[in-house]
């Protein structure tokens, strides 16, 4: 292992969303590994998330800023787990407001950071480190594919002919393989943008801060995205990008993170033991996907049709949704299904489950952080991308040969029967080839962060880069 002779000091800034701030804090855990002096950027009520980490690298300094006064954000509510859709843009808005905040704590510190290493959420962090004399580097929790597209469309600004069509397919044609996609596929946070309207002018600048930083960190591995990688490196213009993933929880950590539920890590394990090798499915759409109760309808009956046993885990409404109208499970169901389902209502420990003997597939909404956990744990997926990232993660899995969409939409309800079908296939004789597809990516994913593996490596490469650091001021 590199170790960091000099000790450079770092500020690792991570965005308020379980998807972003998870993978940062075990990217932390490793550059703390290696010597780093390193402290991280949070509000009050994100504080809780540090705890682990902080008991694990006492060295590790938290630096607490109080969450920006504004209207468009509820209350007490500091991350985005809290907020309905469209949670994003409001975040990062608001959080720009730290700027003012952090250049005071910079200039009144002893030994200030050589360097920033921030979400890519948070792409005005560019600029402020250009005004402190330092160096920005972006940590991406998404894969180099959806992170290439990110880049070409606020690069390149493209516009629909019909500005009403959301079915108008635009081809990203810089990019290997010429993905293409309908535009309500495309970020809602791209089409969003209004030119010329100040909020809008202000996250376009933010977010083509990141390709004027100084260096990219992805939470990727060689062997999954190459070509991305390198398409990343020829747009950038430089060699400044490292791939370091997966990056996984410490296994002490792995029933604990998350949030709270009702059950605990170890009854779900012995449920588990009960069942078959790759018998089960395991459902679950992230910390900020919350379904309609039509949809919880459709997906519990596609469920109970299959016959297959199932944990299922899904998220309360948060403000903003309308009470009574999300996250209903259809009455009489735990009874009808009870013995092969077990419903868990808010967190559950994903890692541990994906890695248990008995679970064969995963259905989910392709967060990044899924299907990385996923691949790395040799399961394959039934997919259901819903947004931002997930449409291009999930093509990523059918050119793999390790996904079978079952739907995609946030609002589109699943048929049934079809569901049952492609749940019951996939389950019934394990598809050979699907199975082995996912068992040469998992052990491509952990060679890659053993020793001598290419995300380890990149690891070192990172540290020793950013450890010649110096400040120019």
């Amino acid at each position: 292992m590199a170790i960091s002779e000099a000790g450079a000091h770092i500020l690792v800034f991570p965005y308020p969303a379980q998807g972003h701030m998870i993978p940062l804090l075990d990217l932390t855990h490793q550059l703390a590994l290696r010597n780093l002096t390193i402290t991280v950027l949070v509000t009050p009520k994100n504080l809780h998330y540090l705890k682990p980490l902080l008991i694990k690298h006492p060295s590790i300094q938290p630096l607490v800023l109080p969450f920006p006064a504004t209207s468009s954000i509820p209350d007490g509510v500091e991350n985005v787990r809290d907020l309905p859709p469209g949670g994003f843009r409001k975040m990062t808005l608001a959080l720009a407001d730290l700027y003012d905040p952090i250049v005071n704590w910079f200039q009144h510190h002893l030994s200030p950071p050589v360097a920033i290493v921030s979400d890519m959420f948070l792409g005005w962090t560019h600029q402020l480190a250009t005004n402190l004399n330092i160096k920005r580097f972006v940590f991406s929790p998404s894969g180099a594919l959806s992170l290439s597209i990110m880049y070409n469309l606020w690069h390149f600004m493209p516009k629909r002919n019909d500005p009403n069509d959301d079915n108008e397919v635009h081809t990203f044609e810089k990019i290997p393989n010429c993905p293409s996609y309908p535009w309500w596929k495309i970020s809602p946070l791209f089409r969003s943008y209004v030119e010329g309207e100040q909020q809008s002018e202000v996250l376009k600048e933010s977010l083509r801060g990141n390709i004027a930083s100084w260096g990219l960190v992805v939470n990727s591995f060689n062997e999954l995205e190459r070509v991305y990688l390198d398409y990343l490196k020829e747009f950038l213009g430089h060699d400044r990008v490292w791939a370091v993933g997966p990056l996984l929880p410490p296994v002490e950590e792995q029933v604990q993170r998350g949030g709270s539920t009702g059950i605990l890590a170890s009854e779900i394990k012995i449920w588990l033991d009960q069942f078959k090798e790759k018998s089960v499915v395991y459902v679950c759409f992230g910390s900020q996907a919350v379904l309609t109760n039509e949809q919880m309808e459709k997906l519990a009956l596609g469920l109970e049709k299959s016959g297959v046993p199932f944990i299922w885990s899904y998220k309360d409404p948060t403000k903003g949704h309308v009470a009574g109208n999300y996250s209903s499970i259809p009455p009489g169901f735990k009874d009808r299904v009870a013995g092969r389902g077990l419903i868990v209502k808010g967190w559950a420990p994903q890692v541990p489950i994906l890695t248990h003997s008995a679970l064969g597939a995963f259905l989910t909404h392709c967060g990044w952080n899924s299907v990385l956990e996923s691949i790395t744990a040799g399961v394959p997926m039934l997919t259901w991308p819903m947004g931002a990232d997930q449409f291009e993660n999930a093509d990523l899995l059918d050119e793999f040969k390790v996904g079978t969409r079952v739907c995609e939409g946030a609002l589109t309800v699943p048929d049934s029967d079809e569901l049952a079908r492609l749940v019951a296939k996939l389950m019934s004789d394990n598809q050979p080839f699907k199975m082995a597809r996912a068992k040469e990516l998992s052990k491509a994913a952990l060679e890659s962060i053993e020793n001598e593996g290419p995300s380890y490596g990149a690891l070192n490469s990172f540290v020793n880069y950013v450890s010649k650091a110096q400040p120019t001021f």
